[in-house]
């Protein structure tokens, strides 16, 4: 990474910041454009949102090169999809926020979509995620100096330009120990990793929205998928993912666009628990009509993108839950400490028989996330798509209230 005005002797600040933000764009450009190029290569138009102002471009971060979609400038704010899903769960937030004043960037996590895709499932720990999000905070928050720090950044660069080595010096530990935090916003397993980033880096977070999955402090008496299979057996959906192959071979009966209906339309309220000898996806129904909050185009996008990519990746995320519970144990009765609001649909999946109602309502989600906001809507496990205006309405108004003073008034 560039630092602005550390690495051109003979240019003023500012001037390498202009340098610095055409290259940015040109960049972004030439990414947008190839994208066009390969999906016209492939015979195919491009899907409607990629041509509304939405920038695309793969980044390499912590040791791989994760694909972002973005749009907006201001205050950073980070989406993380959940499964099965990618960057396209939040297209309906990504505009919302971008028109009013944010840098919205929604990555494809790693094994989704057109990021990279490690083929161990030990590549897909929370550790190696939090990692993936520290490194694209990085790329993305590299010239956002909290608002209080930039009027001393430009005193320095005015009265120290001829001691150019101690300024490099005085800007590098400002915007290591200063840099302006982002927002985290995520949904179920995207829920799950801006927990574990509140958790281990809230240096790194200004406020957490998640949806769908509260945090749950780690239970030290027994690994997840013990506690599942006593609870549940095998026919949970979580128990099934676990063995390699067992649940692609599953998922290859249908077509991609039938997968897509059964996850997405979910409106099953209970465990996800198939019967015996039952496959959970031969289980869940396969819905005739779409509900008014999906159009069959929108659905077109999601099969042909997991056509393409497949959902080993994916199912890796539910593979490496041990390895997180295990490697969790240092954090052990850990609080979030960051502001955090918590939305769910009063119809998602568990909500109400697996204890998730009864954790949130009798204060035990609330004693590890003390700074918690909680909000309950009529809805199912998409619930920022099937209630997008409402969900949307929800993040702006945590985003403003969290924002700081200086912010609001630049």
């Amino acid at each position: 990474m560039i630092i602005c005005g550390l690495h051109h002797q003979a240019s003023t600040p500012s001037a390498i910041c202009r340098w610095k933000e055409s290259l940015d764009r040109a960049i972004q450009l030439a990414s947008s454009l190839f994208a066009v190029i390969v999906n016209l290569q492939k015979g195919k138009t491009q899907p409607s949102l990629y041509m509304e102002g939405i920038d695309h471009q793969r980044i390499k971060a912590n040791g791989i090169w994760l694909h972002v979609a973005q749009k907006g400038t201001g205050q950073l704010v980070l989406l993380l999809h959940g499964f099965p899903d990618f960057w396209y769960s939040w297209r309906h937030q990504i505009t919302y926020l971008a028109d009013r004043g944010y840098h919205v960037v929604a990555p494809d996590l790693r094994g989704y979509g057109d990021s990279d895709s490690p083929a161990n499932p030990s590549s897909y720990t929370l550790l190696h995620i939090v990692g993936d999000i520290v490194a694209l905070l990085d790329h993305f928050g590299q010239h956002q100096v909290s608002p209080a720090v930039r009027p001393l950044l430009n005193r320095m660069y005015v009265v120290t330009y001829l001691y150019r080595i101690l300024l490099r010096i005085a800007v590098v530990l400002i915007l290591v120990g200063l840099r302006e935090k982002a927002f985290v916003l995520g949904h179920d397993w995207g829920a799950l990793a801006g927990w574990y980033l509140s958790l281990l880096r809230p240096d790194r977070v200004k406020g957490l929205v998640a949806l769908s999955v509260p945090f749950y402090n780690r239970n030290p008496e027994a690994r997840f998928t013990e506690i599942f299979d006593r609870v549940f057996g095998d026919g949970f959906y979580i128990c099934q993912f676990q063995e390699p192959g067992r649940a692609e071979q599953a998922f290859a009966r249908y077509d991609c666009m039938t997968l897509m209906k059964k996850f997405l339309l979910l409106n099953r309220t209970d465990n996800m628990v198939a019967p015996p000898g039952i496959d959970i996806i031969d289980d869940l129904e396969t819905p005739a009509v779409l509900p008014a909050w999906i159009t069959q185009e929108e659905l077109e996008v999601y099969a042909d993108k997991f056509q393409q990519s497949g959902f080993t990746g994916p199912l890796n995320y539910y593979r490496a839950m041990d390895l997180n519970w295990e490697i969790s144990a240092p954090w052990q009765g850990s609080k979030v400490t960051v502001p955090a609001k918590f939305i769910v649909g009063n119809q998602d999946i568990g909500f109400e028989t697996s204890g998730t109602k009864q954790y949130i309502e009798g204060g035990v989600f609330r004693s590890f996330v003390p700074d918690l906001e909680v909000v309950v809507l009529n809805g199912h496990h998409f619930i920022h798509q099937e209630k997008a205006q409402e969900v949307s309405e929800e993040i702006a108004a945590f985003l403003h209230k969290h924002s700081s003073n200086d912010e609001n008034r630049e």
